[in-house]
């Protein structure tokens, strides 16, 4: 049998195996990756944040745009994640490019099976952008990519079995055990946001009714805020008047500033949404048990407006309360960015591989290039 016979694999089969093995070693190998700045993009959906990432989890420059309309063509996100990366790469040395996608990846990394928020449906991200950009690059959850991000450097350090959520237009999750993101078989696992919790309850855009995030995500808290004004209620005045009676303008970080300033109607309506997040912690901490929750996204920055009365109520609804211990409920401390620089850090231990592989064809070529050179060299006489 040849020696050579695998080097007969397509190389998007050779790709796809690598980033397997990456997978498997993600907790020792992050400790060695090369110390080379990287690209994070987190798409979520309402926006896209691209950042360069050094390997300490530093940003060294960010910038953020909306994402395009869901209702537009995959091609108008993937052209916008180009034009940021390439913007970037105009005043840093970049090595990688890491993608947090809002949506299902599959188990290699490169398709992104389905997209509530957008309108992806089993689109071949990875393959797409890498065929467009120099660099290699990874593609996982936003989710997966926060949790490593505040394993790495934030509120995770330390933690053996954590649980990420994080909260922002829905709800995502992740779990992460000795050091390795558990995905899952066909690469979903994490989806706590579509866990049904009101049987027959609001409609999500995933399908089903009743999800945990139509009751403790951003758009759970604007959808009520939008209500309660619509309805023209007495506890609303502040918000339309906040607005000049433009309903449609109330947003999730307005919600939260006037919560700050003392509007009750924005403190009442923060307060059911954390109670909503502390019975969901509840249920996930009867089925994972993990040592720590780390609770990021954008409405996270509500603090203990929000994360507040989700202890109380984890505490209320805990399987065997008062007879078990209970896990660490925390905020995460790389806040909306902790997408970005997961991603970014993961994308290091893929540019290790691509390094070798692009170190070991100049190798070759020199030693080639030494034997051309050789057999032009003319002989001396005998």
């Amino acid at each position: 049998m040849s020696t050579y016979g695998n080097f007969s694999a397509p190389i998007g089969s050779r790709r796809a195996t690598a980033l397997r093995t990456v997978g498997t070693r993600e907790r020792r190998s992050h400790l060695t990756a090369p110390r080379v700045p990287t690209v994070g993009i987190d798409i979520g959906g309402t926006k896209v944040m691209a950042g360069v990432v050094d390997a300490d989890g530093n940003i060294l420059e960010m910038l953020r745009t909306e994402t395009p309309d869901k209702s537009k063509s995959p091609k108008v996100v993937e052209d916008t994640i180009c034009e940021l990366v390439l913007d970037l790469s105009d005043r840093h040395d970049v090595h990688a490019v890491g993608i947090g996608a809002a949506g299902w990846v599959d188990a290699d990394r490169n398709r992104v099976l389905f997209a509530p928020h957008l309108s992806w449906r089993n689109e071949p991200l990875r393959d797409r952008i890498t065929a467009r950009l120099s660099v290699p690059v990874l593609v996982d959850n936003d989710a997966n990519t926060a949790a490593w991000a505040e394993w790495r450097f934030g509120a995770g350090r330390g933690e053996d079995h954590l649980v990420m959520i994080t909260l922002g237009t829905g709800i995502g999750g992740a779990i992460l055990e000795d050091g390795q993101v558990k995905r899952g078989k066909y690469g979903v696992a994490g989806e706590f946001g579509h866990m049904q919790v009101v049987p027959g309850g609001h409609r999500c855009p995933c399908g089903n009714r009743g999800c945990w995030e139509q009751y403790s995500s951003g758009n759970a808290l604007v959808r009520e805020a939008r209500e309660l004004a619509a309805a023209d209620s007495p506890v609303a005045y502040g918000i339309i008047e906040h607005v000049k009676g433009s309903i449609a303008d109330i947003t999730g970080p307005m919600i939260t500033e006037l919560a700050r300033e003392g509007d009750a109607m924005c403190i009442e309506l923060l307060q059911d949404i954390g109670q909503w997040l502390g019975v969901g912690i509840a249920n996930l901490a009867a089925a994972l048990d993990p040592s720590c929750f780390v609770i990021g996204g954008g409405v996270s920055a509500a603090d203990d407006l929000l994360i507040g009365p989700a202890r109380d109520a984890f505490k209320r609804q805990l399987t065997g309360r008062g007879y078990r211990p209970e896990a660490r409920i925390a905020r995460a401390q790389l806040g909306p960015e902790a997408g970005m620089v997961g991603a970014a850090d993961l994308a290091r231990l893929v540019a290790r591989r691509f390094r070798r592989a692009n170190r070991r064809r100049v190798e070759r070529h020199e030693r080639y290039e030494r034997y051309v050179e050789a057999r032009r060299t003319p002989q001396g006489p005998a």
